[in-house]
């Protein structure tokens, strides 16, 4: 299950991921940035904010993630992975390589920071 929050007026989404991600998360985030997109916007970013990867719940919710980033990471220039968890380093490092954002890790509870970060006024 993700919980996530759209801010439309910085174009950024934020991503909780509470428990196995399932098919239907993947489907909520897509009708709720879609629209955005189409209509000529491109996200300033992506926060996801997690203690760890929860996993998936089914072969079917990984096909899902994977089609959403692979239909979504053009339109998104940065990402911040919130998490304590080595997790955030992985991701800047394998993730790279296949999608076209910006990925930066930060620590648990630095949300405001990597908001920041991703509006241009952080590091």
């Amino acid at each position: 299950m993700i919980e996530h929050h759209f801010d439309e007026s910085h174009a950024i989404l934020h991503v909780q991921p509470k428990g196995s991600l399932e098919e239907a998360d993947f489907e909520a985030l897509a009708g709720e940035v879609d629209p955005f997109i189409a209509d000529g916007g491109e996200l300033a970013g992506l926060i996801v904010e997690t203690p760890g990867f929860p996993g998936w719940s089914s072969v079917a919710s990984m096909i899902a993630h994977l089609r959403f980033v692979r239909d979504h990471h053009r339109h998104i220039r940065k990402v911040a992975v919130v998490t304590d968890s080595p997790l955030g380093n992985l991701a800047e490092h394998v993730a790279s390589h296949f999608v076209a954002a910006e990925i930066k890790p930060f620590p648990a509870g630095e949300v405001e920071a990597a908001r920041l970060w991703i509006l241009g006024d952080g590091e």
